[in-house]
């Protein structure tokens, strides 16, 4: 079951920024559920080539719901009146970039055009989320030089680490019936 907005602003995460992203849902001709996600850059400072969902930093005075929708929107040009949002998945924090991150859970329909934004997105992935339910494990990656080992949902070359793997997590157990 996805929480309210302010059930998952409610719940106490580590962070000193908030961010929000939208984890946008739909379903193909044969009925599988998929999400759509992005590649980021591998030239970014920030987390380059990581597979995240859209989305960033909260602006000042902005609601969560509208910081996700507008993230998507700059990142995908995914329409805000596009998307219906059902809820929320729990809040999860980013370690390395103290980032509290509140996930929001839209149906979009299939079929799209994605237009990405270049400077910082280089793919739009549409996975379909069995796959990545299937492709979890705990893998030993490397970043900036230090090993360590996580969870990862792997499909194809694809690898979804960090804290997207924690909502994705999240989404999963609160889809598994769906899929």
């Amino acid at each position: 079951m996805l929480l309210s907005p302010a059930a998952a602003q409610a719940i106490d995460v580590h962070g000193e920024r908030r961010a929000a992203v939208l984890a946008p849902l739909y379903r193909d001709e044969a009925g599988d559920l998929h999400a759509v996600f992005t590649r980021r850059r591998h030239d970014l400072r920030s987390h380059p080539g990581e597979i995240s969902f859209p989305g960033g930093r909260q602006d000042a005075g902005e609601d969560l719901r509208d910081t996700a929708l507008r993230e998507a929107c700059e990142e995908i040009g995914l329409p805000r009146d596009a998307v219906t949002v059902a809820g929320c998945l729990p809040p999860t924090p980013t370690v390395v970039t103290s980032y509290a991150i509140y996930p929001y859970v839209g149906a979009i329909d299939a079929g799209l055009a994605w237009v990405i934004q270049e400077s910082e997105v280089a793919d739009v992935l549409e996975l379909r989320l069995r796959d990545v339910r299937d492709g979890y494990g705990r893998r030993r990656l490397a970043r900036r030089g230090v090993p360590f080992k996580t969870d990862t949902y792997a499909v194809g070359e694809h690898v979804i680490w960090g804290a997207t793997a924690r909502i994705v997590r999240h989404l999963l157990e609160r889809t598994g019936s769906l899929l």
